[in-house]
């Protein structure tokens, strides 16, 4: 392989693990649960 093939793919893979590194998890957002009637079979 010549050198500037080489060159190129470990700029791409570096430029990669760069991208892949600098992603941080998301965060969750939970929301609140509001209490709703629940049905219990009873009238």
């Amino acid at each position: 392989m010549s050198n500037s093939i080489k060159r190129v793919a470990a700029l791409s893979l570096l430029v990669l693990a760069a991208a892949c590194a600098r992603n941080e998890p998301e965060p969750v957002i939970i929301e609140p649960v509001s209490n709703e009637p629940v049905f219990t079979g009873k009238l």
